[in-house]
């Protein structure tokens, strides 16, 4: 683990052997346009002192539960993939946390579920995707999810799905789509009010947002027409989302975030293992590059120790000294990625 980093990373995704299984049955075996990736317990924790992670909260992307139309085979699902990270949890205390699974589209059997595993599996809060089967967070005929989650102040990890229209030759979803779906939902949340009306939720959004910090002002002003609130509300609500940095803290795209987002509200993502190693490496070097050390202080760890506050209250264990030779490898694979980071950045001409 690198010394000079002490991480907590919101946006880690678990693949277990057994939803692989379910979604080559379904004849699934890419998501957002990537195959998906191996993974096991192990080589996370080896992804996470390769980038200095102490803590890493899991979740399950896209499609989640969703590629199954019925609603108790995806119930069951969600159910399966919550013991499971809760056993990841309970196995490598203060390694790892999760997100709970929830069988959206049907917004009772999510309540359901996450009522379970919130207060029975102790989640760290719930995944939704931004929408399920072209259903959008926000439409109507949620509440009864909104009401269960605001009771118990949860937070929810939402995380962009394949969107409901063709895809485009050429375009994998996770390069453009993604950022697209999650600045809809966004939207919609903002549009219908609901950071309003469940003021205890807390909300973070995936990829710094997808366009939300970009088009903020632009998105304020339409959902002001139309609904007659000031813009400057309406900017409010978009500025009480949380944001991570997963695959977006670079040159270009980290100022507009840190010019937009609340203190407070910025929290370090890695998106491994569908963003493969030096991918988060890149993107880890350039949060590391681009903010002072007090900055990345807090998106590095004091911000969600305050969102969530058992990591602050029971830090993880040190992990065990790795052999030299790992060491050494580590140390190695760290400088290569600092020197492609600086490599690949545009001149100032």
């Amino acid at each position: 683990m690198s010394p000079s980093t002490q991480r907590i990373d919101v946006h880690q995704h678990a693949v277990p052997d057994f939803y692989r299984a379910e979604l080559a049955k379904a004849g699934i075996a890419d998501a957002g346009g990537r195959a998906l990736p191996d993974w096991s317990p192990e080589s996370a924790l080896d992804l996470m002192d390769l980038l200095g992670t102490t803590t890493s909260i899991v979740s399950v992307s896209t499609p989640g539960t969703g590629f199954l139309t019925d609603p108790s085979e995806a119930a069951d699902l969600a159910r399966r993939l919550n013991d499971h990270s809760a056993a990841l949890t309970a196995d490598r205390p203060g390694r790892f946390g999760f997100f709970a699974t929830l069988p959206m589209p049907d917004a009772d059997a999510s309540a359901a579920e996450a009522t379970r595993a919130l207060d029975a599996l102790r989640a760290d809060g719930v995944t939704l995707l931004a929408n399920n089967r072209g259903t959008y967070l926000g439409a109507d005929g949620q509440d009864r999810l909104w009401r269960t989650l605001n009771d118990r102040g949860a937070v929810i990890f939402v995380h962009p799905a394949e969107l409901p229209a063709p895809p485009v030759d050429g375009i994998p979803a996770f390069a453009a789509d993604f950022l697209l779906d999650t600045t809809r939902a966004a939207y919609l949340l903002v549009r219908n009010g609901i950071p309003r009306r469940y003021p205890d939720i807390r909300f973070i959004l995936s990829h710094a947002g997808g366009f939300v910090p970009y088009s903020s002002h632009r998105m304020a002003v339409t959902i002001a027409n139309d609904t007659r609130r000031s813009p400057l509300d309406v900017l409010d609500d978009f500025r009480s989302f949380y944001f991570d940095t997963a695959l977006s803290s670079s040159p270009a795209a980290l100022p507009t975030l840190l010019a937009f987002a609340r203190p407070g509200h910025i929290l370090f993502g890695s998106d491994w293992p569908f963003a493969p190693t030096p991918a988060a490496q890149y993107f880890a070097n350039g949060l590391d590059s681009n903010i002072d050390p007090g900055t990345l202080k807090a998106v590095n760890s004091t911000n969600a120790e305050a969102l969530f506050p058992r990591l602050a209250a029971t830090p993880p264990m040190p992990p065990p000294a790795l052999p030299a030779p790992v060491r050494l490898r580590q140390a190695a694979q760290r400088t290569a990625a600092r020197l492609v980071f600086k490599l690949v950045q545009p001149g100032t001409d």
